[in-house]
């Protein structure tokens, strides 16, 4: 187990160091630079860059950029917020992304888990049908749509919840952009979960099991949910990244001051160093999200950690 786990994260440090040199080569290499105001001049321009070393062939810069961030330091903002330090910027926003995300994905998650176990030992039945219904309005409409409906209904019109984030009613904040974050999951996750659960109960070695007398709950729990767990966990791993680095859409419905916001303005900007730092953030969570799948795959089914270490 440890030779998989030890290979699982060199590649992903191999990935992580990929995904930072082709980012690093194409920001570079696009037309203008962070200081395109136009009341500065040429010689001010050229001063700018040599004084933050962006006047330095390329190697040397992303060289220079590593040795910073292996100490934790991500540089300084040039446009959003001159000369802050990135890792104040994300200290900031990348929490408030996070706590969302997460809670987003493991509320769709066990909703829709429920929701598929439940319409498959119903199946062709109205609860079936109620959670199909269900599954394809939440993967129908973006979250956004949900995010707006209950901001008038729930925040305006009855005023249960705040219409913005605030600092001061965090926990209360984030009620309503989770609800409406985990609808996507939920139904994702419902779908998944039927189609598989309705294969594996009706497989021969489920039979099989049935016909020695096991218990429904075990048949179902150990057996049965076990062997439809690899897929589910495959779906929910991009999915859990995404929710976790914030849906720009509906942080701006709430105010919400994550990391996906942050992002846009960068890229707008062509503020570099944040860009960077950023889309680091997002390829390491995602990186080590894929890392714990490939751990939990073989957790699941050994069969398939074995087959990996001999490959």
């Amino acid at each position: 187990m440890l030779k998989y786990i030890a290979k699982r994260v060199m590649i992903s440090v191999i990935t992580i160091l990929i995904i930072l040199a082709a980012l690093f080569t194409m920001l570079h290499s696009m037309p203008g630079s962070p200081f395109n105001d136009e009341k500065i001049t040429e010689v001010q321009r050229a001063n700018l860059e040599a004084k933050y070393g962006l006047d330095q062939p390329l190697p040397v810069q992303f060289g220079n950029y590593l040795k910073a961030m292996l100490t934790g330091d991500f540089g300084v903002s040039y446009v959003i917020q001159k000369n802050m330090p990135i890792s104040e910027l994300l200290r900031a926003r990348i929490p408030v992304s996070i706590r969302i995300g997460l809670q987003a994905v493991i509320l769709g998650s066990v909703i829709g888990l429920l929701m598929g176990i439940l319409a498959a030992l119903k199946r062709n039945s109205p609860i079936d049908t109620s959670a199909t219904v269900i599954s394809v309005i939440g993967v129908a409409f973006p979250s956004y749509v949900f995010a707006m409906a209950m901001s008038y209904f729930i925040g305006f019109r009855l005023g249960w919840l705040p219409l913005l984030y605030s600092t001061t009613e965090a926990m209360r904040s984030t009620v309503m952009p989770t609800i409406s974050l985990s609808f996507f999951s939920m139904a994702t996750v419902a779908r998944f979960a039927r189609t598989e659960m309705v294969d594996v109960m009706g497989s021969d070695y489920m039979l099989l099991a049935d016909s020695k007398g096991i218990s429904s709950f075990r048949l179902l729990g150990v057996h049965g949910l076990r062997n439809a767990l690899i897929p589910i966990v495959t779906v929910l791993a991009p999915l859990t990244v995404e929710l976790m680095t914030g849906s720009l859409v509906v942080e701006q419905i709430f105010a919400i001051p994550g990391i996906g916001s942050l992002l846009v303005s960068a890229i707008q900007f062509n503020d570099y160093n944040v860009v960077l730092a950023v889309v680091f953030v997002y390829s390491v969570m995602f990186i080590a999200v894929m890392l714990a799948v490939d751990i939990l795959y073989g957790v699941i089914d050994p069969r398939i950690r074995l087959a990996k270490e001999d490959g």
